[in-house]
């Protein structure tokens, strides 16, 4: 009988270093098998070699922290209407739809009817995007960096970046609440991937619209820090990061 293997996401050098064992214990419960009463067939290998030296709860590089944080800042500050902007609908969505209602917009499409959440198609990279004051609470987090590159099938715009931050704060009423995260480092763009923000080139932008509340990061070691002090030496030097995520929680003036 003839097996398909499938290996995904897995170093080359843990395939051939868990594979040994991987297939003495698939003998094992063949053995195993052969002489019980129980009615479940083979199918095809699929071979997950990486969890055995992995802590119980893997958390997903940046996301985990930064959708957590944020929910939890929203459910305290009980806006009117929350608009979240290209964030993770199996992630930060999910968090915030499980105790009120979200509005979502992305450039991709979303085909599935989800309790609380609403969605529009929305290209907020547009020139002529026209919602204005539009919500008191809103959120991009780990999106804006993607704007502007064609990553995902939006229009190839070098300062993308900057419409797509223009728009968002037209959305949001005065006094309203931003939240939003974005890769922080040197500055650079990793086509088509992303872009990495500086602290610097952040802070700039933050102050034609927006006062800070609060601000945290992770840093490359996956740690998170909470309330993290945003002085001039932590600005030039981004934090300590080379591929950080920065998370700001802003009141627009």
């Amino acid at each position: 009988m003839r097996f398909r293997i499938i290996v995904r996401g897995m170093p080359l050098s843990t395939f051939i270093r868990e594979m040994p064992a991987f297939l003495k214990e698939y003998k094992k419960v063949q053995r195993q098998a052969a002489i019980s009463t129980e009615n479940f067939p083979f199918g095809k290998l699929y071979p997950c070699l990486q969890e055995k030296n992995q802590e119980s709860g893997v958390l997903a590089e940046h996301y985990f922290y930064q959708d957590l944080h944020v929910a939890r800042k929203i459910f305290q500050n009980k806006p009117v209407k929350h608009v979240d902007i290209g964030s993770r609908v199996d992630g930060f969505v999910a968090h915030v739809a499980s105790f009120r209602d979200i509005e979502i917009m992305d450039v991709r499409d979303l085909h599935i009817a989800i309790p609380s959440i609403k969605f529009a198609r929305a290209d907020l990279s547009a020139l002529n995007f026209s919602l204005t004051d539009y919500c008191d609470s809103l959120s991009c987090l780990h999106a804006l960096e993607h704007f502007g590159l064609g990553r995902y099938g939006d229009p190839v715009d070098y300062e993308g970046h900057l419409t797509g931050w223009k728009n968002m704060s037209k959305m949001v009423k005065q006094g309203g609440k931003f939240y939003f995260s974005v890769p922080i480092g040197e500055q650079r763009i990793e086509f088509n991937a992303h872009r990495v923000f500086s602290l610097a080139y952040l802070m700039n932008l933050i102050d034609q619209y927006y006062t800070i509340d609060s601000f945290a990061y992770i840093n490359d070691r996956g740690d998170f820090i909470a309330d993290a002090p945003l002085d001039d030496a932590a600005i030039a030097r981004n934090c300590g990061c080379h591929y950080g995520c920065g998370i700001f929680e802003l009141t627009k003036r």
